[in-house]
């Protein structure tokens, strides 16, 4: 292979190594409400794929949600105390027509509070609703007020917090959301995933994989043009 050609692809080489090796930048969080699912006979928590207003617990299942700061989904933190239906729902008997769904709401942390709010123990509940009901329905049944934002976003469960929805927190401060009442049949998913990333970034705040695409794909380009044009000299 020509010098240059190879020069190039040696740079290349360098470059994705430098990129890949970079260390991720911790990115913002951001503070909100998130929706988890507990099924009948299941060991754990799972992250819902679903927001309240869609996702259809069966009877006999548990959902949760967990008030708390945190980047994604991926490390989002599950609701604490106990997910256990047959616990929950002892003393609400079962009745032709309806369903039982087990609700634990974990208000989280005073580290993760809004600023002047205190978090409120954990609460759990039997919701008895219709069978076709949501999610969200059940919530509804058993911790109200709720809030929505413009946005459809869940807010606030039990009036908590009392303000903000789903702000963006770190070193540069935070970015609240007014919060204004919505008109509560919204997916309030509360993952965080509508949040704006800037373009070139990963979602762990390190290049993306189309950045190192594409800068590899220009430098191959130009070692494949360098390599051509030194055939037609020969």
């Amino acid at each position: 292979m020509p010098y240059r050609a190879s020069a190039m692809v040696a740079l290349l080489a360098g470059l994705l190594v430098a990129l890949g090796a970079a260390p991720a930048q911790a990115g913002a969080g951001y503070r909100y409400w998130s929706f988890w699912e507990h099924g009948s006979g299941a060991k754990s928590w799972t992250y819902a794929t679903q927001g309240p207003s869609v996702a259809r617990p069966g009877d006999g299942e548990t959902i949760g949600f967990r008030f708390a700061v945190s980047e994604d989904s991926a490390n989002a933190v599950q609701p604490r105390g106990t997910a256990d239906f047959g616990t929950i729902c002892a003393g609400t008997p079962a009745k032709g027509g309806d369903k039982r769904v087990a609700v634990v709401i974990d208000f989280g942390t005073a580290a993760d509070a809004s600023g002047g709010d205190t978090p409120k123990k954990t609460r759990t509940h039997c919701a008895r609703v219709d069978e076709g009901a949501t999610a969200g329905e059940a919530l509804a049944a058993v911790a109200k007020p709720l809030r929505y934002n413009s946005a459809a976003l869940l807010c606030a469960i039990a009036g908590y917090p009392s303000s903000g929805c789903g702000e963006k927190t770190g070193k540069s401060g935070a970015e609240p959301d007014t919060g204004a009442a919505g008109d509560g049949d919204g997916d309030g998913d509360g993952d965080g995933d509508g949040a704006d990333k800037s373009a070139g970034k990963s979602d762990d705040g390190g290049p993306s994989a189309g950045l190192i695409g594409g800068i590899a794909a220009v430098v191959v380009l130009g070692a494949a043009a360098v390599w051509q044009a030194r055939r037609r000299r020969v």
